[in-house]
Protein backbone atom coordinates (compact mmCIF):
# COMPACT_ATOMS: atom_id res chain seq x y z
CA UNK A 1 0.00 0.00 0.00
CA UNK A 2 1.02 3.27 -1.09
CA UNK A 3 1.54 6.01 1.59
CA UNK A 4 -0.11 9.32 -0.23
CA UNK A 5 0.09 12.57 0.88
CA UNK A 6 -2.85 14.89 1.19
CA UNK A 7 -3.64 17.00 -1.56
CA UNK A 8 -2.49 20.31 0.06
CA UNK A 9 0.75 18.85 0.98
CA UNK A 10 1.44 17.73 -2.41
CA UNK A 11 0.77 20.98 -3.57
CA UNK A 12 2.99 23.03 -0.89
CA UNK A 13 5.94 20.97 -1.57
CA UNK A 14 5.97 21.06 -5.25
CA UNK A 15 5.11 24.73 -5.22
CA UNK A 16 7.49 25.84 -2.40
CA UNK A 17 10.30 23.15 -4.77
CA UNK A 18 9.99 25.68 -7.64
CA UNK A 19 9.99 28.76 -5.78
CA UNK A 20 13.50 27.45 -3.75
CA UNK A 21 14.88 26.77 -7.38
CA UNK A 22 13.90 30.33 -8.96
CA UNK A 23 15.05 32.12 -5.96
CA UNK A 24 18.43 30.17 -5.82
CA UNK A 25 18.81 30.52 -9.49
CA UNK A 26 18.10 34.47 -9.07
CA UNK A 27 21.23 34.75 -6.75
CA UNK A 28 23.92 32.27 -7.93
CA UNK A 29 26.37 34.02 -5.82
CA UNK A 30 25.51 33.72 -2.48
CA UNK A 31 24.05 30.43 -3.59
CA UNK A 32 27.32 29.30 -4.54
CA UNK A 33 29.42 30.96 -1.64
CA UNK A 34 26.93 29.09 1.05
CA UNK A 35 27.03 25.87 -1.34
CA UNK A 36 30.93 25.80 -0.48
CA UNK A 37 30.73 26.44 3.17
CA UNK A 38 28.92 23.16 3.44
CA UNK A 39 30.50 21.52 1.31
CA UNK A 40 34.17 22.35 3.30
CA UNK A 41 32.33 20.63 5.73
CA UNK A 42 31.36 17.60 4.44
CA UNK A 43 34.37 17.08 2.42
CA UNK A 44 36.29 17.19 5.62
CA UNK A 45 34.09 14.85 7.70
CA UNK A 46 34.45 12.03 4.91
CA UNK A 47 38.23 13.27 3.93
CA UNK A 48 38.48 11.85 7.96
CA UNK A 49 36.18 9.47 8.09
CA UNK A 50 37.44 7.58 5.26
CA UNK A 51 41.08 7.66 5.90
CA UNK A 52 40.33 6.25 9.68
CA UNK A 53 37.71 3.60 7.93
CA UNK A 54 40.48 2.73 5.73
CA UNK A 55 43.37 2.34 8.70
CA UNK A 56 40.50 0.05 10.57
CA UNK A 57 40.24 -1.87 7.34
CA UNK A 58 43.69 -2.43 6.40
CA UNK A 59 44.62 -3.25 10.48
CA UNK A 60 41.79 -5.75 10.95
CA UNK A 61 43.24 -6.98 7.41
CA UNK A 62 46.82 -7.36 8.85
CA UNK A 63 45.51 -8.94 12.15
CA UNK A 64 43.51 -11.77 10.06
CA UNK A 65 47.56 -13.23 8.90
CA UNK A 66 47.92 -14.34 11.84
CA UNK A 67 44.92 -16.60 12.08
CA UNK A 68 41.38 -16.73 13.58
CA UNK A 69 42.38 -19.69 15.54
CA UNK A 70 45.61 -19.07 17.27
CA UNK A 71 47.42 -18.34 20.55
CA UNK A 72 50.88 -16.95 21.16
CA UNK A 73 52.16 -17.53 24.48
CA UNK A 74 55.65 -15.66 25.96
CA UNK A 75 57.29 -13.88 28.35
CA UNK A 76 56.21 -10.46 27.38
CA UNK A 77 52.83 -9.37 26.06
CA UNK A 78 52.83 -7.77 22.62
CA UNK A 79 51.46 -4.63 23.68
CA UNK A 80 52.73 -3.29 26.99
CA UNK A 81 51.23 -1.76 29.49
CA UNK A 82 52.52 -0.71 32.78
CA UNK A 83 55.92 -1.70 34.29
CA UNK A 84 58.31 -3.66 31.83
CA UNK A 85 60.17 -4.27 34.60
CA UNK A 86 57.82 -7.05 35.81
CA UNK A 87 57.80 -8.93 32.77
CA UNK A 88 61.42 -8.23 32.79
CA UNK A 89 61.98 -10.79 35.76
CA UNK A 90 59.61 -13.04 34.46
CA UNK A 91 61.07 -16.50 34.46
CA UNK A 92 61.77 -17.55 30.63
CA UNK A 93 60.17 -20.34 29.07
CA UNK A 94 61.89 -23.42 28.56
CA UNK A 95 62.13 -26.33 26.46
CA UNK A 96 60.63 -28.67 29.16
CA UNK A 97 57.98 -26.45 29.71
CA UNK A 98 57.07 -26.86 25.94
CA UNK A 99 56.63 -30.30 25.69
CA UNK A 100 54.98 -30.64 28.73
CA UNK A 101 52.53 -28.40 27.57
CA UNK A 102 52.01 -30.18 24.12
CA UNK A 103 51.07 -33.46 26.51
CA UNK A 104 48.61 -31.61 29.06
CA UNK A 105 46.85 -29.96 26.00
CA UNK A 106 45.28 -32.34 23.69
CA UNK A 107 42.89 -29.55 22.38
CA UNK A 108 45.74 -27.78 20.44
CA UNK A 109 45.50 -28.88 17.03
CA UNK A 110 49.15 -27.81 16.51
CA UNK A 111 51.91 -26.41 18.78
CA UNK A 112 55.38 -25.13 17.61
CA UNK A 113 58.18 -23.10 19.73
CA UNK A 114 59.58 -20.66 18.22
CA UNK A 115 62.34 -18.09 19.02
CA UNK A 116 64.01 -15.37 16.08
CA UNK A 117 66.81 -12.72 15.45
CA UNK A 118 67.04 -10.37 12.93
CA UNK A 119 70.74 -10.52 11.29
CA UNK A 120 71.70 -9.70 7.78
CA UNK A 121 71.53 -12.14 4.83
CA UNK A 122 73.72 -12.59 1.87
CA UNK A 123 73.93 -14.58 -1.40
CA UNK A 124 76.25 -13.89 -4.06
CA UNK A 125 76.95 -9.87 -4.10
CA UNK A 126 72.82 -9.49 -3.20
CA UNK A 127 72.06 -8.55 0.86
CA UNK A 128 69.39 -7.68 2.86
CA UNK A 129 69.39 -5.93 5.88
CA UNK A 130 67.01 -6.74 9.40
CA UNK A 131 65.53 -10.13 8.13
CA UNK A 132 63.50 -11.97 10.63
CA UNK A 133 65.85 -15.05 11.23
CA UNK A 134 62.65 -17.51 12.72
CA UNK A 135 63.37 -21.17 13.87
CA UNK A 136 60.72 -23.28 14.28
CA UNK A 137 59.30 -26.52 14.13
CA UNK A 138 57.10 -28.32 11.08
CA UNK A 139 54.10 -27.00 12.96
CA UNK A 140 54.10 -23.90 12.62
CA UNK A 141 53.02 -23.44 8.85
CA UNK A 142 49.62 -24.82 9.92
CA UNK A 143 49.39 -21.89 12.85
CA UNK A 144 51.01 -19.03 11.07
CA UNK A 145 48.94 -19.43 7.97
CA UNK A 146 51.74 -19.35 5.41
CA UNK A 147 51.64 -20.98 2.36
CA UNK A 148 54.63 -23.01 0.51
CA UNK A 149 54.64 -21.67 -3.08
CA UNK A 150 57.64 -23.51 -4.27
CA UNK A 151 59.53 -26.37 -2.85
CA UNK A 152 58.60 -27.54 0.72
CA UNK A 153 58.41 -26.45 4.46
CA UNK A 154 60.57 -27.72 7.43
CA UNK A 155 60.32 -31.32 8.34
CA UNK A 156 60.39 -33.20 11.56
CA UNK A 157 63.59 -35.05 10.22
CA UNK A 158 65.07 -31.56 9.56
CA UNK A 159 64.64 -30.80 12.88
CA UNK A 160 66.32 -34.20 14.89
CA UNK A 161 69.05 -33.96 12.35
CA UNK A 162 69.09 -29.62 12.88
CA UNK A 163 69.65 -29.48 9.14
CA UNK A 164 71.32 -26.32 7.51
CA UNK A 165 68.36 -25.97 5.59
CA UNK A 166 65.65 -22.54 5.21
CA UNK A 167 62.32 -21.60 3.88
CA UNK A 168 62.22 -17.91 2.94
CA UNK A 169 59.98 -15.40 2.00
CA UNK A 170 58.71 -13.85 -0.96
CA UNK A 171 60.93 -10.37 -0.19
CA UNK A 172 64.31 -12.56 0.73
CA UNK A 173 63.83 -14.47 -2.54
CA UNK A 174 62.72 -11.30 -4.69
CA UNK A 175 65.87 -9.37 -3.29
CA UNK A 176 68.39 -12.47 -3.26
CA UNK A 177 67.55 -14.15 -6.68
CA UNK A 178 65.69 -11.76 -9.07
CA UNK A 179 64.19 -13.80 -11.89
CA UNK A 180 65.87 -17.51 -11.11
CA UNK A 181 64.17 -19.91 -8.46
CA UNK A 182 66.28 -19.87 -5.37
CA UNK A 183 65.10 -23.44 -4.53
CA UNK A 184 68.68 -25.53 -3.94
CA UNK A 185 70.57 -22.23 -3.68
CA UNK A 186 72.05 -21.29 -0.46
CA UNK A 187 72.10 -18.04 1.80
CA UNK A 188 74.37 -17.12 4.39
CA UNK A 189 73.47 -15.70 8.03
CA UNK A 190 76.34 -14.48 10.25
CA UNK A 191 78.37 -16.68 8.06
CA UNK A 192 76.40 -19.82 8.18
CA UNK A 193 75.47 -21.28 5.00
CA UNK A 194 71.49 -22.55 4.47
CA UNK A 195 70.17 -23.89 1.58
CA UNK A 196 67.00 -22.76 0.75
CA UNK A 197 64.24 -25.95 0.49
CA UNK A 198 61.21 -23.72 -0.06
CA UNK A 199 59.55 -20.69 -0.60
CA UNK A 200 56.35 -18.75 1.05
CA UNK A 201 53.29 -16.99 -0.28
CA UNK A 202 53.21 -13.34 -0.10
CA UNK A 203 51.31 -11.64 3.34
CA UNK A 204 52.27 -8.75 3.31
CA UNK A 205 52.87 -6.35 6.39
CA UNK A 206 51.18 -5.84 9.89
CA UNK A 207 51.88 -3.04 11.93
CA UNK A 208 54.35 -1.56 9.46
CA UNK A 209 56.41 -4.74 9.51
CA UNK A 210 56.95 -6.75 6.86
CA UNK A 211 55.80 -10.31 6.93
CA UNK A 212 57.81 -11.70 4.23
CA UNK A 213 61.32 -10.02 5.11
CA UNK A 214 61.47 -13.80 6.89
CA UNK A 215 63.99 -16.76 6.85
CA UNK A 216 62.60 -20.07 8.76
CA UNK A 217 65.00 -22.76 9.73
CA UNK A 218 64.42 -25.78 12.03
CA UNK A 219 64.05 -24.81 15.46
CA UNK A 220 67.38 -27.13 16.89
CA UNK A 221 68.95 -25.74 13.81
CA UNK A 222 68.71 -22.40 14.84
CA UNK A 223 70.01 -23.14 18.99
CA UNK A 224 73.06 -24.88 17.27
CA UNK A 225 73.82 -22.12 15.29
CA UNK A 226 73.09 -18.84 16.94
CA UNK A 227 72.97 -20.02 21.00
CA UNK A 228 70.02 -21.19 23.39
CA UNK A 229 69.91 -17.36 24.72
CA UNK A 230 66.73 -16.27 23.14
CA UNK A 231 63.34 -16.60 24.56
CA UNK A 232 61.02 -18.80 23.27
CA UNK A 233 57.34 -17.74 22.40
CA UNK A 234 54.77 -20.81 21.88
CA UNK A 235 52.73 -20.77 18.78
CA UNK A 236 49.30 -22.66 19.15
CA UNK A 237 46.32 -23.12 17.27
CA UNK A 238 42.76 -25.02 17.79
CA UNK A 239 40.48 -26.21 15.50
CA UNK A 240 37.43 -23.68 16.22
CA UNK A 241 37.98 -19.76 16.50
CA UNK A 242 34.82 -20.40 18.78
CA UNK A 243 36.63 -22.40 21.30
CA UNK A 244 39.41 -19.77 21.27
CA UNK A 245 38.45 -18.73 25.04
CA UNK A 246 37.67 -22.13 26.29
CA UNK A 247 40.75 -22.99 25.08
CA UNK A 248 42.90 -19.87 26.69
CA UNK A 249 41.14 -20.45 29.86
CA UNK A 250 42.63 -24.08 30.06
CA UNK A 251 46.09 -22.45 29.06
CA UNK A 252 45.91 -20.43 31.76
CA UNK A 253 45.57 -24.01 34.44
CA UNK A 254 47.94 -25.41 32.48
CA UNK A 255 50.60 -23.14 32.28
CA UNK A 256 50.02 -21.83 35.56
CA UNK A 257 50.95 -25.78 37.00
CA UNK A 258 53.60 -26.30 34.11
CA UNK A 259 55.28 -23.19 35.83
CA UNK A 260 54.70 -23.86 39.18
CA UNK A 261 53.00 -20.60 39.74
CA UNK A 262 52.11 -20.42 43.46
CA UNK A 263 48.36 -19.70 44.09
CA UNK A 264 47.15 -16.12 44.41
CA UNK A 265 50.01 -14.90 42.75
CA UNK A 266 49.58 -12.96 39.07
CA UNK A 267 50.22 -15.31 35.75
CA UNK A 268 54.08 -15.57 35.21
CA UNK A 269 53.28 -15.47 31.44
CA UNK A 270 51.33 -13.79 28.52
CA UNK A 271 48.66 -15.44 26.43
CA UNK A 272 48.51 -13.16 23.53
CA UNK A 273 45.88 -13.31 20.82
CA UNK A 274 44.98 -11.40 17.29
CA UNK A 275 41.97 -10.23 18.95
CA UNK A 276 43.52 -8.34 22.18
CA UNK A 277 45.76 -6.05 19.61
CA UNK A 278 42.66 -5.48 17.64
CA UNK A 279 40.43 -3.91 20.97
CA UNK A 280 44.01 -2.62 21.84
CA UNK A 281 43.61 -0.40 18.64
CA UNK A 282 40.18 0.40 18.84
CA UNK A 283 41.05 1.56 22.33
CA UNK A 284 43.44 3.54 20.73
CA UNK A 285 42.57 5.50 18.07
CA UNK A 286 38.49 5.86 19.86
CA UNK A 287 40.03 8.99 21.09
CA UNK A 288 41.36 9.82 17.97
CA UNK A 289 38.43 9.04 15.99
CA UNK A 290 36.05 11.06 18.11
CA UNK A 291 38.51 14.01 17.84
CA UNK A 292 38.58 14.11 14.10
CA UNK A 293 35.11 13.58 13.63
CA UNK A 294 34.74 16.33 16.17
CA UNK A 295 36.34 18.59 14.07
CA UNK A 296 34.44 17.71 11.18
CA UNK A 297 31.23 18.34 13.03
CA UNK A 298 32.63 22.06 13.95
CA UNK A 299 33.21 22.56 9.95
CA UNK A 300 29.45 21.30 9.06
CA UNK A 301 28.47 23.50 11.96
CA UNK A 302 29.60 26.60 10.58
CA UNK A 303 28.44 25.79 7.31
CA UNK A 304 25.15 25.77 8.99
CA UNK A 305 24.95 28.74 10.69
CA UNK A 306 26.48 30.60 7.43
CA UNK A 307 23.11 28.72 6.13
CA UNK A 308 20.81 30.39 8.41
CA UNK A 309 22.78 33.64 8.46
CA UNK A 310 21.94 33.74 4.03
CA UNK A 311 18.50 32.36 4.66
CA UNK A 312 18.09 35.28 7.48
CA UNK A 313 19.12 38.04 4.70
CA UNK A 314 17.05 35.89 2.07
CA UNK A 315 13.65 36.16 4.45
CA UNK A 316 14.37 40.57 4.75
CA UNK A 317 15.13 41.02 0.92
CA UNK A 318 11.47 39.08 0.38
CA UNK A 319 9.47 40.85 2.74
CA UNK A 320 6.84 41.93 0.28
CA UNK A 321 6.83 39.00 -1.59
CA UNK A 322 6.14 37.34 1.36
CA UNK A 323 3.41 39.72 2.60
CA UNK A 324 1.82 39.39 -1.46
CA UNK A 325 1.39 35.76 -1.20
CA UNK A 326 0.01 35.74 2.41
CA UNK A 327 -2.17 38.72 1.19
CA UNK A 328 -3.28 36.05 -1.72
CA UNK A 329 -4.13 33.01 0.57
CA UNK A 330 -1.24 31.61 0.79
CA UNK A 331 -0.44 29.20 4.48
CA UNK A 332 2.30 29.38 6.74
CA UNK A 333 2.76 26.02 6.12
CA UNK A 334 3.09 27.21 2.22
CA UNK A 335 5.88 29.95 3.31
CA UNK A 336 7.56 27.53 5.66
CA UNK A 337 8.17 24.66 3.47
CA UNK A 338 9.69 27.44 0.50
CA UNK A 339 12.02 28.36 2.92
CA UNK A 340 13.10 24.82 4.04
CA UNK A 341 12.98 23.59 0.67
CA UNK A 342 15.65 26.22 -0.16
CA UNK A 343 17.71 25.47 2.91
CA UNK A 344 18.08 21.78 2.38
CA UNK A 345 18.62 22.21 -1.67
CA UNK A 346 21.54 24.37 -1.10
CA UNK A 347 22.60 22.03 1.50
CA UNK A 348 22.17 18.94 -0.11
CA UNK A 349 23.72 20.32 -3.03
CA UNK A 350 26.96 21.40 -0.94
CA UNK A 351 26.90 17.76 0.90
CA UNK A 352 27.16 16.30 -2.52
CA UNK A 353 29.83 18.30 -3.90
CA UNK A 354 31.76 17.72 -0.23
CA UNK A 355 31.45 13.82 -0.93
CA UNK A 356 33.33 14.16 -4.25
CA UNK A 357 35.90 16.14 -3.00
CA UNK A 358 35.76 14.26 0.46
CA UNK A 359 36.36 10.52 -1.38
CA UNK A 360 38.95 11.95 -4.25
CA UNK A 361 40.98 13.65 -1.03
CA UNK A 362 40.79 10.65 1.02
CA UNK A 363 41.87 8.92 -2.38
CA UNK A 364 44.66 11.03 -3.20
CA UNK A 365 46.05 10.23 0.34
CA UNK A 366 46.15 6.92 0.42
CA UNK A 367 47.99 7.32 -2.81
CA UNK A 368 50.76 8.78 -1.94
CA UNK A 369 50.78 8.12 1.64
CA UNK A 370 51.08 5.03 3.53
CA UNK A 371 47.45 5.49 4.79
CA UNK A 372 44.79 3.77 3.41
CA UNK A 373 41.43 4.99 2.81
CA UNK A 374 38.14 3.13 2.88
CA UNK A 375 34.81 5.07 1.99
CA UNK A 376 31.63 2.93 2.64
CA UNK A 377 28.53 3.41 1.21
CA UNK A 378 26.89 3.89 4.07
CA UNK A 379 29.57 6.98 5.12
CA UNK A 380 28.76 8.47 1.38
CA UNK A 381 24.56 8.64 2.00
CA UNK A 382 24.91 9.67 5.56
CA UNK A 383 27.18 12.53 4.58
CA UNK A 384 24.82 13.41 1.98
CA UNK A 385 21.89 13.00 3.99
CA UNK A 386 23.69 14.83 7.40
CA UNK A 387 24.12 17.91 4.66
CA UNK A 388 20.44 18.59 4.00
CA UNK A 389 19.82 17.83 7.84
CA UNK A 390 21.54 20.04 8.85
CA UNK A 391 20.18 22.60 6.03
CA UNK A 392 16.77 21.74 7.67
CA UNK A 393 17.75 22.65 10.95
CA UNK A 394 19.24 25.91 10.57
CA UNK A 395 16.48 26.99 8.18
CA UNK A 396 13.82 26.39 10.70
CA UNK A 397 14.41 29.66 12.19
CA UNK A 398 14.42 31.31 9.03
CA UNK A 399 11.22 29.59 7.69
CA UNK A 400 9.33 30.49 11.15
CA UNK A 401 10.14 33.96 10.85
CA UNK A 402 9.05 34.44 7.43
CA UNK A 403 5.79 32.48 7.86
CA UNK A 404 4.82 34.69 10.97
CA UNK A 405 5.44 38.11 9.18
CA UNK A 406 2.53 40.10 9.88
CA UNK A 407 0.72 40.29 5.78
CA UNK A 408 -0.12 43.91 6.11
CA UNK A 409 3.08 44.83 7.89
CA UNK A 410 4.85 43.05 4.98
CA UNK A 411 2.97 44.74 2.02
CA UNK A 412 4.12 47.96 3.74
CA UNK A 413 7.57 47.02 4.10
CA UNK A 414 10.38 49.05 1.81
Amino acid sequence: MKLKLPQGVRVDVVEGARIAVFSLKANRLRTVLTTMGIGIGVATLLAIVGIIQGLNTSFHRQLATFGANTIYVSKFPWIIKGDWWMYRNRKDITLDQVERLRHAAPFLTALSPSVQRVSDVEHGGEQLSTVRIQGVTQEYLAISGYEVTAGRFLTEADDETTRPVAVIGTEVADGLFPGISPLGRTIRVDNRTFQVVGTLSRKGKVLNQSMDLVVFIPFKTFYSSFGKGRRIEIAMAVEDASKLKQAEDQLVGILRRIRSTPPGQPDDFSINKPEAMAQTYEQLTGALYGVAVGVGLITLLVGGIGIMNIMLVSVRERTREIGVRRALGARKRTIVFQFLMEAASVSAVGGLLGTTVGLGTAKVVSLITPLAADVQAGTVAGGVGFAALVGLLFGIWPAARAANLDPVEALRYE
